[in-house]
């Protein structure tokens, strides 16, 4: 496993790689959705892994100063399974003068568009960026992130770029908490009351097999369920059209159920698909 810093020489190397090659971007912390993603890019010839903890894509009031980091544990986790690690500096991805953006329109403006401003502009340009600096056969991510999977993909269609982009499943806790690197925030009674998150996603399910069509009724059926956490803090529940992400009234598949819900100070996002 080679450790890469630059982008010359992450370009170097890839000059020098024959066959297809498979890229998980991540921003570290590794966790067994990250490496389900790795071992799913395990199908191409070479496998890259990027750790890098954008710091466009968070707010002035997120946690990227808190994000939890552990380079030594990423690394031994992937020496196994990875063939390159790229892990750029902040200088070396947005040096000085960078004014430069990739910014999807539409699709970014609802569910964590609308709480997280500026945040899917930076998802877009430093994907677009590793992209362009790896570039794979094929690249990876969690379907944890729907929203970030859908802006990729329409991103990567209307730029013309030469790829395939692959949604791997969510990977869940015994208890259903979608895994995520930020759950390391959660205190012991945050962590047991989280699971209600995906309680409400799969009360959205059972309803909808049911037989119940509007959407109203299951978003207030899943709000009551969460109310029940005291811990929990709804930012919001969507029901919305798979592809286009506009809230729906009448739930036709593929419909996607999405939520955002604070336990203290940490902010977990949770999705299903129905149909």
């Amino acid at each position: 496993m080679k450790v890469v810093k630059t982008i010359e020489e992450m370009r170097r190397l890839r000059q020098q790689t024959r066959g297809t090659v498979g890229f998980v971007p991540t921003m570290g912390y590794l966790h067994e959705g990250h490496l389900s993603l790795v071992r799913r890019a395990k199908e191409n010839d070479t496998v890259v892994v990027s750790i890098y903890v954008n710091p466009t894509q968070f707010g002035p009031k997120e946690d990227f100063k808190s994000y939890p980091r552990d380079i030594p544990r990423d690394l031994a986790m992937l020496e196994s399974l990875t063939d390159i690690v790229f892990m750029p500096e902040d200088a070396e991805m947005y040096p000085a003068g960078y004014d430069t953006w990739v910014e999807v329109k539409g699709i970014t403006e609802g569910l964590e568009g609308a709480t997280r401003p500026g945040h899917f502009r930076g998802v877009a340009t430093v994907v677009t960026k590793l992209l362009n600096i790896v570039g794979p056969t094929r690249a990876y991510f969690g379907q944890k992130d729907a929203q970030q999977v859908a802006v990729i993909k329409k991103m990567a269609v209307e730029l013309d770029m030469d790829l395939e982009l692959i949604a791997c499943p969510t990977v869940r806790e015994p208890d259903g908490l979608a895994m995520s690197s930020r759950n390391v925030y959660l205190d012991p009674e945050e962590r047991r009351g989280a699971a209600v998150l995906f309680k409400a996603l799969t009360l959205a399910q059972e309803l909808w097999k049911n037989g119940e069509k509007d959407a109203d009724t299951v978003l207030h059926r899943m709000m009551a369920l969460i109310k029940q956490e005291p811990l929990a803090n709804i930012v919001y529940i969507s029901i919305a059209d798979g592809k286009t992400l506009k809230d729906v009234e009448e739930i036709k598949p593929p419909a996607l159920v999405s939520l955002a819900v604070r336990f203290g100070k940490t902010r977990l996002i949770d999705n299903v698909v129905i149909g």
